[in-house]
């Protein structure tokens, strides 16, 4: 779920702190990707075209097809990505992983009433809220990216809160994902619609969270505690509080502790026994692997380990994994230029990164005005 409305909040109260690119804008960068989320847009988007993709035994393949084709894809735009996949969710995470349980049941018997009565958009609907990524689902991807020379990353606990670890760290440029909580844990950028088919057309969001707390005048844990009033994974909010009421109780009062101290009980309800100070530990002080053991590293794609695990069983087509395989060899041995930005640290704010990159463009150009004056010499 992440953060309830933030996406909207940060788009009517920070805009300036979005901004929307093409794929190919993000050539140069190494992006650790949310890959649950990921997994669960391609058994959704392939869903929604129509058909589930499965082996010759009825096993689920979306997820695998989608995997190998949109890393293809970034790779070939300059990208390198890197998977994260959850650990174990923390047990404050059960409350709301019991809620999605007793919704994919509600939506199990509207499939069936729906089944028949033959209403086939009733169908997609409530088939769609009955997806879910399994640990079936995350070995074989686990498994196929080895074999496409992609490095992952098995989070201990939450894979956004790694993914924001290892973009402070300054080991990747950015979090892609579609739960805005990477920010909440602290993620420098966001990166949404990263692995969105090409279809579909969606430009790619940059959320700065410098930026946003910049503009919407608030300090980090400020923010946190915003979030935890939209709504996160770890407790239920305040009864009566949307978004605009949070962040005007938020800018008045500067903390749960006095917004709840100042509240009026008689319109807004406050849950009872309110564990927020728990959920705003897991955001400042999440269980992670230290970002500085992780070694990642892209590799040469093993061609004929993706044949033997992709076709056959999995019905792929063998000359298509071939040209797959190929495209990740070019997309590696390919000279790539590197960017302005990947100088500096990603956790600069705007301004200073402005002005580093001032300074950078400065010094190249003296030193490649001072490169043609020596050729001009040696030329006479």
């Amino acid at each position: 779920m992440g953060i309830t409305g933030l996406a909207k909040l940060i788009a009517d109260f920070a805009p300036n702190a979005i901004k929307e690119n093409e794929i190919k804008n993000h050539f140069g960068r190494k992006i650790a990707i949310d890959a649950s989320m990921s997994l669960y847009q391609f058994l959704i988007a392939v869903r929604s075209e129509g058909a589930q993709l499965t082996s010759a035994d009825g096993e689920t393949t979306s997820h695998i097809m989608g995997t190998f084709y949109r890393t293809i894809r970034l790779l070939e735009n300059g990208i390198k990505p890197v998977y994260v996949f959850d650990g174990k969710p923390p047990q404050m995470k059960s409350s709301e992983l019991e809620k999605r349980a007793d919704r994919r049941q509600e939506a199990q018997k509207s499939l069936e009433k729906a089944e028949e009565a033959g209403d086939a958009t009733g169908i997609d609907k409530f088939s769609k809220r009955l997806v879910k990524v399994t640990s079936t689902h995350t070995t074989e991807c686990k498994e196929l990216l080895k074999l496409m020379g992609v490095p992952f990353v098995e989070a201990p606990c939450e894979a956004e809160a790694q993914c924001a670890a290892m973009v402070k760290a300054g080991k990747v440029y950015a979090t892609a994902t579609e739960d805005m909580d990477a920010l909440t844990f602290g993620s420098p950028v966001l990166l949404r619609h990263m692995t969105f088919s090409e279809a579909r057309k969606m430009p790619i969001q940059e959320f700065q969270l410098d930026s946003v707390l910049e503009t919407m005048e608030m300090s980090r844990d400020e923010f946190i505690d915003l979030c935890i009033l939209l709504g996160c994974d770890y407790c239920n909010s305040i009864k009566g509080v949307g978004p605009k009421r949070a962040i005007e109780l938020m800018r008045q009062y500067k903390s749960l502790e006095n917004i709840i101290e100042n509240l009026d009980t008689k319109k807004y309800q406050v849950p009872e026994d309110w564990p927020y100070k728990e959920a705003r530990r897991l955001f400042i002080e999440p269980e992670i692997t230290d970002p500085e053991t992780i070694d990642l590293k892209w590799i040469d794609p093993d061609e004929e380990g993706l044949v033997k695990f992709l076709c056959g069983n999995r019905g792929f087509n063998e000359d298509r994994v071939r040209n797959g395989a190929k495209k990740l060899i070019k997309a590696r041995s390919g000279t790539t230029q590197g960017r302005l930005d990947s100088f500096f640290s990603v956790s600069s704010t705007p301004n200073k990164r402005k002005a580093e990159e001032a300074k950078a463009a400065a010094e190249a150009s003296k030193k490649a005005k001072k490169g043609n004056y020596s050729k001009r010499g040696r030329a006479k």
